[in-house]
């Protein structure tokens, strides 16, 4: 933080202990120390405060995301899949509001057996 070497820091303790004398010398150091402290403190509240800010800020990008998703068309492709969880499942096509494709009765044939196909020019022509 402050960069400080020793000799540094042994001139500045002579120059304290002459201009303010070996009495009030430790006294000095313990209001220095307490102001070291308090700033300390400062400091570290600082740092949590912004924490806490950056936290709740990707907090509530982390809700918008959430809510964007839960808004998006995979909820309502879900939704149109299963409207009910209480569906009956015996309920008739009518009872559910779905009409049944109508089925066409099959040809009329003049034998049960099966008529075979002849070659004719119209097929033969198409392979």
């Amino acid at each position: 933080m402050f960069d400080i070497a020793w000799t540094e820091l042994l001139v500045i303790v002579v120059v304290a202990l002459i201009v303010v004398g070996p009495k009030d010398l430790p006294r000095l150091m313990r209001t220095a120390g307490q102001w070291a402290g308090r700033a300390r403190a400062m400091a570290d509240q600082f740092r949590r405060s912004f924490d806490d800010i950056a936290r709740q800020s990707e907090l509530d990008e982390l809700r918008a995301e959430v809510n964007k998703l839960q808004q998006s068309p995979m909820a309502e492709i879900e939704s149109a899949m299963y409207p009910e969880p209480n569906l009956n499942l015996n309920a008739s096509m009518d009872d559910v509001g779905v009409s049944a494709p109508p089925v066409d009765p099959p040809p009329p044939s003049s034998s049960a057996v099966p008529q075979v196909l002849t070659d004719t020019p119209e097929t033969t022509a198409r392979s």
